[in-house]
């Protein structure tokens, strides 16, 4: 069995397959305040038993100052070396067509390799999380570019530090029915925030489609998916566990050379 580790600004996803098989994910947040040893103890929690039949692990990281800590806690813990996505000796097997690829993060390219995996080609990625990104995936795999903004959160934060006298508001699953014109502040926030977001990803999407294929499916991904897939009609289908599926593909790929 593996373990597959995709670190975000937000949140870290842990997954155990066993082949393609998984056997259990789970999501913690990411903290770099924790004690030297502390993502070992929360990762020996996790897993339980489980950790004792895990004999490989891979690993994305977008945050450089937990890449370290996590590499170190899964190395005592399951006594492997895990592989890293970025390392130049890791084969993704697609190629990527952007002006300066060391650019392209690596939770995107492992989106692209799990889409390759995983659905019909050409597609657009959707993925949302501390950032919405949308990605375009061409019929072979390659990691044609994409869009980024801030994500949905992101808004929110930004809204109440720079505006003194409005509430705080959590993001949270908004019904299909709620008033475009608000009757009170945070009924107005609320709907500048979820229609707001909805008009975005709809008008990029429109955009991609328009200049790069208008039947092109659109997988999101990510921990907010599930809030917004529902409410934008030109997204095609909710895959949650994306990243980590082309985390193991890539672990596959790797493994007889690692």
């Amino acid at each position: 069995m593996i373990l597959a580790l995709d670190i975000g600004n937000t949140n870290i996803v842990a997954a155990v397959y066993n082949g393609e098989q998984q056997m259990g994910i789970w999501r913690f947040a990411s903290d770099a305040e924790l004690p030297h040893d502390g993502y070992q103890r929360l990762l020996a929690n996790t897993l339980g038993d489980a950790a004792t039949a895990i004999d490989g692990a891979i690993i994305a990281s977008v945050v450089p100052i937990l890449t370290p800590l996590l590499l170190d806690a899964t190395k005592k813990l399951l006594e492997c070396t895990p592989m890293l996505v970025g390392g130049s000796d890791l084969d993704l097997g697609i190629k990527i067509n952007i002006d300066q690829p060391e650019q392209a993060g690596s939770d995107r390219l492992v989106n692209a390799v799990g889409a390759r995996k995983s659905h019909i080609l050409p597609a657009i990625i959707l993925d949302f999380g501390t950032a919405t990104t949308l990605d375009l995936i061409g019929v072979d795999g390659t990691y044609e570019g994409g869009i980024i903004a801030p994500g949905v959160n992101l808004s929110v934060d930004a809204l109440e530090q720079a505006a003194a006298q409005l509430p705080p508001i959590k993001v949270r699953p908004w019904p299909d029915d709620l008033p475009i014109l608000g009757k009170n502040t945070v009924a107005a926030m609320e709907s500048g925030v979820f229609w707001g977001y909805v008009g975005m990803v709809e008008g990029l999407l429109t955009r991609l489609r328009d200049e790069y294929g208008r039947s092109l499916p659109a997988i999101a991904t990510g921990g907010l998916a599930s809030l917004f897939a529902a409410h934008v009609p030109s997204i095609t289908m909710v895959d949650p566990d994306l990243t980590v599926k082309g985390l193991v593909e890539i672990y596959a790929r790797n493994r007889r050379n690692w």
